[in-house]
C-alpha cells in the first residue's frame, strides 16, 4: 500500500510548505455539517444543521453551553469538539473561582488556539479535526471567533464553517452591514434564512435545526423545538410572498 512520506507526524513539511496531517484535520471541518453565527451590538446567534448518522438514531447535538455568558457551535469531529468544550468549561470555572468574573472571551478563544497548536508540534500528535465558531458577550461587547486546527483563531462579525457552507457566507456578506443594528428576531432570521441558502436539499426541521443564543442580560439558551418551528414556518411564509 502507498504511504505518503509526509503525512506521519506534524513536524514533516512536504516539498509545497504545507504540513499535511493539518491540511486532513482542516478536510474533516470541511466536510462536517454546516454551523453559522452572527452578532449584533446585543446578541449573537449560532445555528447548526444536526446530522444523524442512521435513521434509527438521533442527531447529534452541534451547540453547546460553555458558561451562561459564552456557547460554541462546531463543524467537524465531534469527540474532539466535546474534549475542547470540556477544556473550556474548566477554564471558565478556575477563572470564577480567582477572579469572581466571566472569563474574557477573546483570552479563552486565545487559549483555545494555543491548545490546538501544542496537537501540531509534536510527532506523537495529531491536530483536532474540529472547528469551531464560539459567541459570548462579555464587558466589552459582543464577539464571535473562529478557531482552526492549526491554532489560528479570527473575530468576525459573521461567519459559516462546514460542509455547503459557501452560499451562507454568500449571504451573510450581503447582508452582514446591518447586522449590528438589528433586534434578536431579526438576527435568528438571518441565521435561519443563511442556513437555508447553503440547504436547499434538505428537509429543515425542529429535529435537524439547533440554534443557540446569548447577549447582554441574555444567559446563553437554547430555541426549544416550538420555536424553531416557528421561526422555520415564517421563513417558508415569506418565501412564498416573495414568489
Amino acid at each position: 500500500m502507498f504511504r505518503n512520506q509526509y503525512d506521519m507526524d506534524c513536524v514533516t513539511w512536504n516539498p509545497k510548505g504545507k504540513i499535511l496531517q493539518i491540511e486532513y484535520a482542516k478536510e474533516a471541518v470541511k466536510q462536517g455539517m454546516m454551523s453559522l453565527g452572527l452578532k449584533s451590538n446585543t446578541h449573537v446567534v449560532l445555528v447548526s444543521l444536526m446530522r444523524n448518522p442512521d435513521e434509527l438514531s438521533s442527531h447529534q447535538e452541534k451547540i453547546f453551553e460553555v458558561d451562561e455568558h459564552i456557547g460554541i457551535a462546531i463543524a467537524g469531529l465531534l469527540a474532539d469538539a466535546r474534549n475542547l468544550c470540556k477544556y473550556m468549561r474548566n477554564e471558565c470555572l478556575s477563572y470564577w473561582y480567582v477572579h469572581d468574573s466571566q472569563h474574557p472571551i477573546a483570552r479563552l478563544v486565545a487559549k483555545v488556539g494555543e491548545k490546538s497548536q501544542h496537537k501540531t508540534c509534536g510527532d506523537g500528535k495529531r491536530p483536532y479535526g474540529v472547528g469551531i465558531l464560539a459567541g459570548g458577550y462579555d464587558s466589552s461587547g459582543t464577539h464571535l471567533f473562529e478557531t482552526l486546527p492549526s491554532g489560528e483563531y479570527f473575530e468576525y462579525y459573521a461567519m459559516a464553517i462546514g460542509s455547503r457552507s459557501q452560499s451562507a457566507k454568500t449571504y451573510l456578506e450581503k447582508n452582514y452591514e446591518s447586522f449590528a443594528e438589528d433586534s434578536l428576531e431579526s438576527l435568528i432570521k438571518h441565521g435561519i434564512s443563511a442556513l437555508k441558502a447553503s440547504s436547499q436539499e434538505i428537509d429543515l426541521s425542529s429535529e435537524n435545526v439547533s440554534v443557540g443564543i446569548v447577549g447582554k442580560d441574555t444567559p446563553f439558551y437554547k430555541l426549544s423545538s416550538e420555536e424553531i418551528t416557528r421561526h422555520l414556518s415564517e421563513g417558508a411564509d415569506v418565501e412564498m410572498q416573495d414568489d
